[in-house]
């Protein structure tokens, strides 16, 4: 093969900027690595700000609950939050952030349940 035919098939694919949900998840995961350095188990407000900081929208977060029907702490609680039709979920668990993408659920919600 010669060096003119490996150079054209080198050539760089064109990059899609990123999404409103890609940008946002990227701004969450920094806020919660953050807040996972200082907080390794925290709070639901602390959870709150943090999203909100990120950018996340408070009219449509989301945030799970932090004791069980029996009163136990919960191990983590997780945040959400609705952009452009998608949801952006995290939690900080032993102080490690984590911070996904997923559809949005056909209730327009991020969880399933009532409590958030």
């Amino acid at each position: 093969m010669d060096s003119g035919a490996a150079a054209s098939t080198g050539a760089a694919e064109p990059t899609q900027p990123p999404s409103e949900a890609e940008v946002l998840a990227a701004k969450v995961q920094t806020s919660l690595d953050n807040l996972g350095r200082t907080a390794k188990a925290p709070t639901r407000d602390q959870m709150k700000a943090a999203m909100l900081e990120a950018g996340a929208a408070q009219q449509t977060l989301e945030l799970s609950i932090d004791k069980t029907p029996t009163g136990l702490a919960v191990d983590a609680i997780e945040a959400a939050s609705v952009i452009a039709n998608q949801c952006i979920i995290g939690q900080v668990r032993s102080g490690v952030a984590s911070v996904v993408v997923l559809p949005v659920l056909a209730s327009g919600r991020c969880f399933v349940g009532d409590q958030h």
